[in-house]
């Protein structure tokens, strides 16, 4: 699994190396602030391509004695710091397109390799969201989903610039730094989702609709007379769940042993990387 993720993870970050520097050049030889925004928001995707590469490949390490949860977290930590490269990322571009706006400062060049940079950056944006997407959901991996979404938001945003790039053309000279805002607008959208989501994972927050999931499984099931204390929390890709369960007082410990054994693994065929501890209780106990 480890290899596989690291694989998809390592293919994003080649590919970021290719268009922040493809944009880059093309965006300072023809002076679009669309371009260059582009090659500075792709530059923080090679960032968070690099962290999510290093996330995945410790993220898998198992719990040692130190980290009894395991190292899940910091896939989380990492989608956290890719947040703030995007709103850093908002921060320049709208600063300087509020610059060109009230300076006039709207002359660029609009060259046949404008227009072929931004059109190759939506097929590779396309092609790699799509491969970090399956790859995510696969294994539960917010740094996967995290750079997913970074490419994603490329190819809105790489729209919005050839939208915009087309638009100078037929003289709508403004038009080069008025996509370069709505760039920005879309990345702070984004950033704010993958943020929230990070934050609530690093403050365990519990994932939402899991506990009732969990309730209704055991319900089903009618081999406990009470199920409470359930607590659940994410740790990278795994789901951590813990509950107190009641059983006859009299049940022999082999029998409680295995009815929770039944309850964990109904349990983790229903809900993907989850890790089980169940602490049984008399059912008659006050």
């Amino acid at each position: 699994m480890s290899s596989e993720k690291s694989n998809v993870a390592l293919s994003s970050f080649l590919a970021a190396i290719f268009l922040t520097s493809f944009k880059l050049i093309v965006g300072f030889t023809t002076g679009s602030l669309g371009i260059i925004s582009e090659g500075v928001h792709s530059f923080f995707d090679l960032l968070a391509a690099g962290m999510t590469l290093i996330a995945v490949r410790y993220s898998d390490k198992p719990a040692d004695y130190n980290h009894h949860y395991g190292h899940g977290k910091i896939e989380n930590l990492s989608a956290l710091v890719e947040t703030i490269l995007l709103l850093i990322t908002c921060g320049w571009i709208v600063s300087e397109a509020v610059h060109r706006l009230t300076t006039g400062k709207l002359e660029i060049e609009v060259t046949f390799w404008s227009f072929f940079v931004i059109i190759t950056s939506i097929i590779i944006d396309f092609t790699r969201s799509r491969a970090l997407s399956k790859a995510a959901k696969k294994f539960n991996s917010q740094a996967l989903e995290a750079d997913a979404l970074h490419f994603s938001s490329d190819i809105l945003s790489s729209l919005v610039v050839l939208i915009g790039l087309i638009a100078y053309t037929i003289n709508f000279k403004a038009a080069d730094s008025i996509s370069s805002i709505i760039v920005a607008f879309v990345v702070v959208v984004v950033s704010y989702r993958l943020g929230k989501r990070a934050i609530n994972v690093l403050l365990d927050a519990a994932p939402q609709g899991i506990n009732e999931k969990v309730k209704k499984l055991i319900s089903d099931m009618k081999i406990v007379h009470d199920v409470h204390d359930i607590k659940i929390r994410n740790s990278g890709p795994d789901i951590f769940i813990e509950m107190n369960i009641h059983l006859l007082g009299d049940t022999p410990l082999q029998d409680a042993h295995k009815i929770a054994s039944a309850i964990e693994e109904e349990i983790q065929s229903k809900v993907k990387n989850s890790i089980v501890h169940i602490h049984m209780e008399p059912a008659d106990h006050n």
